[in-house]
């Protein structure tokens, strides 16, 4: 029985030391949501450089705590780089 108890907790942290080295071998996710003077928004995976001034890189839940009216739109995702200007998408 003792045999038994000593098995089932070596195997516990066991369990438990590799899913903490699981957890800390994951890095974080980069999703961004980015905007630029004119009030476009979408989402991009990374920090690129856009050609001009006026664009502001946010953290991907920022987009949940606005408000999306008339002065900032939220454009739906594209495939390819690139960034949206005046709501026309231009790719790199």
């Amino acid at each position: 029985m003792l045999f038994l108890k000593t098995a089932v907790s070596a195997a516990a942290i066991t369990m438990f030391i590799a899913t903490g080295s699981l957890v800390a071998s994951t890095g974080a996710a980069s999703a961004r949501i980015v905007c630029n003077s004119d009030g476009d928004c979408w989402h991009s995976e990374r920090n690129y450089r856009y050609p001009g001034t006026g664009y502001v890189n946010h953290r991907d839940d920022w987009y949940f705590h606005q408000q999306w009216n008339d002065q900032r739109h939220y454009r739906d995702y594209h495939e390819g780089r690139g960034y949206y200007k005046s709501g026309v998408w231009i790719g790199f």
